[in-house]
């Protein structure tokens, strides 16, 4: 079955950088993978889009509230997405979710309902 494990996340002072990881297994091809997303939520609230990658071509996209911070890559061959995360802020203190879909994301913003498959979560939590 499919499953995605996010790791990394930890308790940071703000100003501080964190990577989190997030590998897919249980795909036969990295390339059914169409785009992998992050996405955080803090109790009581929606849960938002931070970051998207279209695994095919690269095309990255992020929230503007973390856009110049926050960065998505990948790495093909290990299944793994990551979040590099600099200049953290306490107002990023989250649980994070990866995602993923084995079809196109619509390219006018991180939706949620693009995603159909989540992981558990991974906290982050940074202190002022």
């Amino acid at each position: 079955q499919v499953q995605l494990v996010e790791s990394g996340g930890a308790s940071v002072q703000a100003g501080g950088s964190l990577r989190l990881s997030c590998k897919a297994s249980g795909y036969t091809y990295y390339s059914t993978l169409k785009c992998m997303g992050w996405f955080r939520q803090v109790p009581g609230q929606e849960r938002e889009g931070v970051a998207m990658l279209y695994t095919l071509d690269g095309t990255t996209y992020s929230a503007d509230s973390v856009k110049g911070r926050f960065t998505i890559s990948q790495n093909n061959a290990e299944y793994t997405v990551y979040l590099r995360m600099n200049s953290l802020k306490p107002e990023d203190s989250a649980l994070y979710y990866c995602a993923s879909s084995i079809f196109q994301c619509s390219r006018s913003g991180i939706k949620r309902t693009d995603f159909g498959v989540w992981g558990q979560g991974t906290q982050v939590t940074v202190s002022s």
